[in-house]
């Protein structure tokens, strides 16, 4: 009987099988990496990126860090990424289907290409096209976050723009622009004698090896805590000064691709290197005077009516019979009709591009024939141009964009540091531990 039994389990056994083959082994799909308070990061979003970098760097023939090393920077970044983003949705900052596709019609306008090429593009890179979107729209996001947080934190006097106004008078390559590398050696916040000492070494030590010809980016991307590590620490163009006062004492009257360091800052040991430099930069400022008389259409008056209206009024000016100014008060539509018409100096470039392109083609005094803007038909006289010495205004701006700049790196870089500070951040293991 028991042997009977046995033979039934095991003939039932085997029938199983025949319908029912072995489960196979089961593959992981993905998995959380990191915790960041109440989001996660998932290994694919990991992989993603590496794989993106792995690509772009092949393309451009540029040599990478070891895969451990660049693994670190880039989840360091994507979570940098998730406190902005969970930061972004308190504060209610959202970008909608319409700002995501124009932002993304300009890159591929930037490109000379079409939406669709650029869309195409994108597939023949192997990537998903609605994940790249929304890859874009966070990017978005996290700017905006980025720029209402750090911009409150900035405050610039008078007296600020004032002074740099007065030291960039004083110096002779005040046009001059850097393009610079930079790779930030850290130490804690509140680092001891021994923290300070470690850091200097191995700073030491980058440039030691930088002098023997590594390769800065690959060390950059590898070793560096600057915001800018995994673009291999490039700062991108900048006037000098626009660069931290303890950079641009260093740099200045230095020759391209000079390694300069180790400088120490209030976030660690720094280590600079010119990749390039460019000349003066030339810029004029060209404004018109002139005069318009505006008519818009409606329902009553047709926009060929409009137009018979402004050729009349020109014929009748052209004629010596009407001054413009009188014809400007008595029938222009526009605010200006109450001076004659007269829209004082300005720079064409402000202007509607029809209205400015207009202005072009005319000589002084004369008057152009009726042509429709946004805003309706007009007739437009010249009255002068002038190159304006925009000088006081110009340097007082630029200096404000300057400092601004100048503070809002450094403002950034502390004010991402106090945010993972009081965050919550869990890193996994490769084995889920």
């Amino acid at each position: 009987m028991k042997k009977s039994l046995k033979f039934l389990l095991l003939t039932s056994a085997f029938a199983i099988t025949s319908f029912f083959p072995v489960q196979a082994q089961q593959v992981e799909l993905d998995r959380v990496a990191v915790i960041v308070d109440s989001g996660v990061v998932l290994e694919s979003e990991i992989l993603d990126l590496l794989t993106t970098i792995k690509e772009q760097a092949a393309l451009k023939g540029q040599s990478l860090p070891s895969h451990k090393a660049l693994r670190t920077q880039v989840v360091d970044k994507l979570i940098n990424d998730s406190i902005i983003t969970q930061l972004g949705e308190r504060m209610g900052v959202q970008v909608s289907d319409a700002q995501l596709d124009e932002t993304i019609t300009n890159m591929a306008k930037e490109d000379k290409l079409t939406l669709e090429q650029f869309r195409q593009n994108i597939v023949k890179d192997g990537t998903n096209y609605d994940k790249y979107r929304e890859i874009i729209r966070t990017e978005l996001i996290s700017g905006e976050v980025r720029r209402n947080s750090v911009r409150r934190r900035i405050y610039i006097s008078p007296q600020d723009i004032a002074n740099l106004i007065s030291s960039m008078k004083e110096q002779t390559n005040n046009d001059v622009e850097y393009r610079l590398g930079h790779i930030l050696i850290e130490f804690p916040t509140d680092a001891t004698q021994e923290d300070l000492n470690l850091a200097k070494i191995r700073a030491e030590k980058v440039i030691e090896l930088l002098n023997k010809g590594s390769d800065f980016t690959k060390i950059a991307i590898a070793s560096s805590g600057g915001a800018n590590a995994l673009q291999g620490g490039d700062l991108g163009w900048k006037n000098i000064n626009e660069l931290p006062t303890l950079f641009s004492s260093i740099i200045d009257g230095e020759k391209k691709e000079s390694i300069l360091g180790p400088i120490r800052t209030g976030l660690g040991f720094s280590i600079v290197k010119i990749i390039d430099i460019r000349g003066r930069e030339i810029v004029e400022v060209e404004e018109s005077k002139s005069r318009h008389i505006l008519i818009n259409p409606s329902v009553i008056l047709s926009e060929a009516k409009a137009e018979v209206l402004l050729q009349g009024y020109l014929d009748q000016f052209n004629a010596g019979e009407a001054d413009f100014a009188d014809l400007a008060k008595a029938h222009s539509e526009g605010p200006s009709a109450i001076n004659g018409g007269d829209l004082g100096w300005a720079d064409p470039a402000n202007w509607d591009p029809i209205f400015s392109a207009a202005l072009a083609k005319l000589k002084i005094d004369e008057v152009s024939k009726p042509f429709r803007t946004s805003f309706g038909w007009h007739i437009v006289q010249l009255t002068g141009r002038r190159t304006l010495d925009a000088t006081k205004q110009m340097n007082e701006n630029k200096a404000h964009r300057i400092l601004f700049n100048r503070k809002f790196g450094l403002e950034s870089a502390r004010w991402i540091k106090e945010l993972r500070d009081e965050a919550y951040i869990e890193i996994f293991s490769r084995d889920g531990k």
